[in-house]
């Protein structure tokens, strides 16, 4: 694992939605945010968001985080690209997770939020690595490939034709591996709308609801009437997602 902290005029550069460090993970744009806490709690709670692609986190995330911050929760995330869950941008999370937790202290479970395709990394990631999930929160997560980007698209990422993505698909899509989480008992909150297109609700988080459920994992479905996939300041101002991550965010120092 390379690692480069901001030494010079050549490290990368991230505009945050609030102050925090930039650095690079194996070439990629990472970063952290960490709370102003006089005593803060060691190892220190986290979030991990995703997709932290140009822009990402934004505007729209500020009002999660800044009631993360001030519950003494750090927030994170790795640029990989348009990976789609493959396996080389699960590589380079599985570096993220090691330099955070050996380097600057964070816990060993993180709180993972999923905005629309940062699904497909986060569960994907999680699928692997159920005993380094507290809980997973997603805001239209997109949990099937087939659904988006559809195979064509996803298979370049694979390194893959969209022929063989397919006969492989049950290997890595999200809404086959709930597996391992189930038996984890990593409790899920999703918030999806019933109007969504672009990630429609019925292939990816009612899937993933109905088949934890069979598994027994636990895991809220909130269903919102009449929203899509928008900018609806509804989806980034839940207070039960909040509550959800804070809840577990207590949890997961250890």
């Amino acid at each position: 694992m390379v690692v480069s902290c901001l030494a010079n005029a050549d490290q990368p550069k991230k505009q945050l939605p609030f102050p925090g460090e930039v650095f690079a993970i194996e070439g990629r744009t990472a970063f952290l945010i960490q709370p102003d806490v006089k005593s803060p709690k060691e190892p220190m709670p986290w979030v991990w968001y995703a997709p932290t692609l140009r822009g990402l986190p934004g505007g729209a995330e500020k009002w999660m985080f800044e009631r993360f911050l001030k519950a003494g929760i750090a927030i994170a995330g790795i640029d990989v690209g348009e990976s789609y869950g493959s396996p080389k941008g699960r590589a380079l999370y599985s570096a993220l997770h090691k330099h955070l937790v050996e380097k600057h202290g964070l816990a060993k479970q993180a709180c993972l939020l999923a905005r629309s395709r940062g699904g497909l990394m986060l569960y994907s990631w999680a699928a692997e690595n159920p005993d380094k999930v507290r809980c997973i929160t997603g805001i239209y997560p997109v949990c099937n490939i087939a659904s988006y980007p559809g195979l064509p698209r996803a298979s370049g990422a694979y390194e893959l034709t969209a022929k063989r993505l397919k006969a492989q698909l049950a290997k890595h899509n999200p809404i086959d591996r709930l597996a391992p989480l189930a038996k984890a008992k990593v409790p899920i909150f999703h918030i999806h709308g019933d109007m969504d297109r672009v990630v429609p609700l019925d292939k990816n988080s009612a899937i993933i609801k109905a088949r934890y459920d069979k598994l027994g994992g636990p895991m809220t479905l909130e269903i919102v009437n009449g929203q899509g996939h928008n900018m609806w300041p509804g989806w980034f101002q839940s207070q039960a997602l909040v509550d959800f991550v804070l809840k577990h965010a207590k949890e997961s120092a250890r």
